[in-house]
């Protein structure tokens, strides 16, 4: 049988801070009324024959608070970004001009605002259960080392209490990271 290691408390905080790092990338992505470059993260073209990233095939700038404009590389793709962008669910027409695209950002109504905000705290919940989810593999591992007698009770009672510590500041960065971005969407 093979022997326990003892707990490694970086990868648990390794681990929880994955998940606050991936809601921040969701909380790019949510579009707040004001322009930004991480606003077409998720948007892909098919160009080359295969499906690629909008940035690998453009330039993306924020010229202004309400416009984001695209510069194509190759002529040949620009009608591959335009309709990618258009059906990328994020509710922008792009104007082509040449290989410029200009994509003026509309401004959100009350009622969208609130869905995103909702989606944002869903997203933000997804990342407290990822967090709690980490801390349970840490919180049974210790009790499994105390069990087999590899750690004594109060080694497990001390890592527990770290475990948690790590658990509490990442959810505080979570809902610290939640309040911004619904600050931020609600503002007008």
């Amino acid at each position: 049988m093979a022997q326990l290691q003892p707990l490694d408390l970086n990868d648990i905080k390794r681990r929880m801070h994955g998940a606050v790092a991936t809601l921040k990338q969701e909380f790019a992505g949510l579009r707040t009324g004001r322009a930004s470059a991480s606003l077409l993260d998720p948007v892909t073209v098919e160009a080359y024959g295969q499906t690629m990233k909008l940035n690998e095939v453009a330039t993306v700038n924020v010229p202004e608070p309400r416009m984001i404009t695209l510069t194509v590389w190759d002529k040949g793709t620009v009608a591959a970004v335009d309709k990618a962008i258009r059906n990328g669910g994020l509710g922008l027409n792009p104007q082509v001009d040449g290989t410029l695209l200009r994509i003026p950002i509309p401004p959100l109504n009350e009622e969208r605002r609130k869905e995103l905000a909702k989606l944002a705290s869903k997203y933000a919940e997804a990342a407290r259960v990822a967090v709690r989810n980490v801390r349970r593999d840490g919180m049974d591992y210790l009790k499994r080392l105390e069990k087999d007698h590899v750690i004594g009770e109060d080694v497990h009672k001390k890592q527990s209490e770290e475990v948690q510590k790590a658990t509490d500041a990442e959810i505080k960065e979570i809902d610290t990271a939640l309040a911004g971005k619904e600050q931020e969407i609600m503002q007008v």
